[in-house]
């Protein structure tokens, strides 16, 4: 199934929608500036299993570095996966916690 990721900055969010148009997930940010701060990653139950959180995040990580954004990934969902995706390192603010 395909996704489509779109930024909706009246919402503060970028939502997922799959060819008919549902809601099939949302990460929602908090802008200043050239910082983006990544809050929560939200994946519909019917959605769950089909990559859609791996599809958001590629999606508002590569939109980020096309912005010139610094990102803050608060959500631990997006934290977690940018630990396997080193080729972000580069535009991610790092903090001394662990990701579980």
């Amino acid at each position: 199934m395909q996704f489509t990721v779109t930024d909706v900055p009246e919402r503060d969010r970028f939502e997922a929608r799959d060819e008919t148009g549902a809601l099939a997930g949302l990460v929602t940010y908090q802008l200043t500036g050239t910082i983006i701060a990544y809050t929560h990653t939200e994946v519909d139950p019917a959605f769950e299993g089909q990559g859609v959180g791996s599809t958001l995040a590629r999606a508002v990580m590569d939109d980020a570095r096309a912005r010139g954004r610094t990102v803050v990934p608060i959500c631990p969902f997006l934290a977690k996966w940018l630990t396997r995706h080193h080729e972000y390192d580069d535009i991610v603010v790092r903090s001394t916690r662990k990701v579980k």
